[in-house]
């Protein structure tokens, strides 16, 4: 996609988002808002998927990935903003996302396996699990010869979890330069802000000190800059070490009254605050 174009699918993926948080009552639109615009370029850009299309005319999907660039969303409690970019990307109808969070919806709260959802490779949600996912993926993709990319997306709250410094310890002993960390640094967890709940302190120098490289995203609301630390990832390849990009983002992008808080964590809008919401989000893709 060309750059309009980006900026306008993510623009439409925020009001998917808004849309589906408000149509349940319930889910996390702050963090979903923050990485829409980095899920926006890893899949109608960066990444290299499956183009098959089956009888449906849906994408083919393929849960093994083999030869073909994978994405786990380890922070699963921004499913809208996943669940809209499958959609939107062609694995499943984007009217599904009127389903969210409701009975017998294939879209969880959290993504989930057992319904078979086209994209989602494995249950998130549990934080701290998803590195541990993607540097065993990023493994055998190694053994097998397959030179395809894997990529993680954790929350900086999420970065006080012991198991995500187990997968930071793996990923450089097995020298996975196949392996692409991005941690959503909007410094809010559920609590309030990450300095005050248990301060994570410099993450970069810790991912340095445990053998990784690391990128500085100063702005992971600007698809440009998103793109660049994206391909900076890429041109790292061959060099022996996984990468971790640093990517400093606003929760709530976008929605005004939704920055600069942790509060828009976990709660929906009403309709007074959607409909103000949408005045601030361009219709470009057409709402489901």
């Amino acid at each position: 996609m060309e750059l309009k174009q980006l900026q306008d699918t993510a623009s439409q993926i925020r009001r998917d988002i808004v849309r589906m948080v408000h149509g349940c009552q319930s889910g996390h639109p702050g963090g979903s808002l923050g990485c829409a615009d980095l899920l926006t370029a890893l899949y109608f850009s960066e990444m290299k998927i499956r183009e098959e299309k089956k009888e449906d005319g849906y994408l083919s999907f393929s849960r093994a990935g083999t030869g073909e660039d994978i994405f786990f969303l380890s922070n699963g409690h921004i499913s809208p903003l996943f669940y809209s970019v499958l959609s939107r990307r062609g694995y499943f109808p984007v009217s599904e996302l009127a389903s969210f969070r409701k009975i017998n919806s294939r879209l969880q709260g959290h993504p989930a396996t057992h319904d078979h959802l086209p994209g989602i490779r494995v249950a998130s949600g549990s934080l701290g699990q998803g590195l541990s996912v993607a540097a065993g993926m990023a493994h055998a993709k190694k053994l097998k010869g397959d030179n395809s990319t894997v990529y993680v997306l954790m929350g900086d709250g999420e970065q006080q979890e012991g198991q995500v410094w187990e997968g930071a310890q793996f990923a450089p002993h097995y020298k996975l330069d196949n392996l692409v960390a991005i941690i959503d640094w909007n410094k809010q967890q559920i609590d309030g802000s990450t300095d005050k709940v248990m301060n994570n302190r410099d993450i970069g120098a810790k991912y340095e000190a445990f053998g990784w490289t690391t990128i500085s995203l100063e702005d992971g609301n600007d698809i440009v800059q998103v793109l660049e630390a994206l391909h900076k990832a890429k041109q790292l390849k061959g060099q022996g070490k996984p990468v971790a990009i640093l990517m400093k983002t606003e929760m709530g992008s976008g929605v005004d009254f939704m920055m600069h808080t942790h509060k828009w964590h976990g709660t929906a809008p009403n309709d007074e605050q959607l409909a103000k919401a949408l005045e601030q989000l361009p219709e470009t893709l057409g709402d489901y």
